[in-house]
């Protein structure tokens, strides 16, 4: 099969879904915290740690959407300490994500390792199932029949929040917050209300995108297996200058190029090494991030902490 054939296969389009949901999850969730103006460079360890307790409540005897709440809670927990943190007490916003990202996939495998004994073949879950929607679409209907519910829930949480941020006095009070906190205070909002309001429902959603690795793209957990997607995430956000379709989009296309690498590999990995493969897709995305942060604009309360009453 040629390298062009390749991009017209079924099997292609369906690991390209299922590739971008975490990717959703996690870009979506960066990108709710930034609105508010609160950068999240936790989200490497919530993603760990949401795989891991998911996972965890599934191998104790949970059902897997118990599953998916337990790590959207999990999630929601870290992201309270990040807003605490970085909101209440004001400190580095860098320093405290990078602190939650070694805290949390540190933790992840210690607890894993108390609750599930060393064994040579890693211990496994029944994982989510294709839920065979949109079979019966010409094209792309095998496509959207083998994605599972956790795909079609991280599509409609894009729409969901695209239209939360454009359309509602809730997501003008959001992207108020994130441009300039004293002018959302003048008008009677409560800045540090919204920013930890934010902060912990975007955490909730990266503890997601760790979730569906472990409950649905495999039916394991290992510390390592979120493997920078929570680094890549943050660098979606930027290529969708802050708004959810375009996030959703650019988890796409990063998918894309990496289901492609994956198949380029099979049939061409001995005339080529297979490193330059692997790095397709950040070449790809770096070159697509370049293009689009030329016209990114950034929220301009960023980075930048708020006291009531100050200016």
């Amino acid at each position: 099969m040629s390298a062009l054939d390749i991009l017209f296969t079924v099997g292609l389009w369906a690991s390209v879904l299922r590739i971008a949901t975490p990717l959703i999850f996690g870009t979506l969730g960066a990108l709710l915290c930034e609105r508010v103006g609160v950068l999240n460079l936790g989200i490497e360890g919530i993603m760990t740690f949401g795989a891991m307790a998911g996972w965890l409540t599934v191998y104790s005897g949970g059902d897997l959407w118990t599953g998916l709440l337990m790590a959207a809670l999990a999630g929601a927990v870290f992201g309270w300490l990040h807003a605490v943190l970085t909101v209440t007490l004001g400190l580095s916003q860098h320093v405290t994500g990078l602190g939650i990202t070694l805290f949390g996939s540190s933790v992840s495998y210690y607890i894993f390792r108390l609750a599930v004994p060393v064994q040579g073949t890693p211990p496994t879950i029944e994982a989510f199932a294709p839920l065979g929607l949109g079979a019966g679409i010409p094209g792309i209907g095998p496509i959207l029949a083998a994605q599972t519910a956790p795909t079609w829930l991280a599509i409609a949480v894009a729409v969901l929040l695209a239209w939360l941020l454009a359309r509602t006095p809730l997501g003008l009070a959001l992207r108020m917050t994130g441009e300039n906190p004293h002018a959302a205070e003048a008008q009677g909002l409560d800045p540090i209300l919204l920013r930890y309001g934010a902060v912990i429902a975007g955490s909730a959603l990266m503890a997601l995108g760790g979730a569906f690795l472990t409950m649905s793209a495999f039916n394991s957990f290992f510390p390592t297996m979120v493997q920078g997607r929570g680094w890549v995430c943050i660098a979606l956000v930027v290529f969708s200058t802050w708004r959810p379709s375009r996030a959703l989009l650019g988890a796409v296309l990063f998918a894309l190029f990496d289901a492609y690498q994956l198949r380029l590999q099979t049939s061409f990995g001995k005339a080529v090494p297979y490193q330059l493969f692997l790095m397709l897709p950040y070449l790809l995305s770096i070159v697509a991030l370049v293009v689009m942060s030329r016209r990114a604009r950034v929220p301009q309360a960023l980075m930048q902490p708020f006291r009531k009453g100050s200016r």
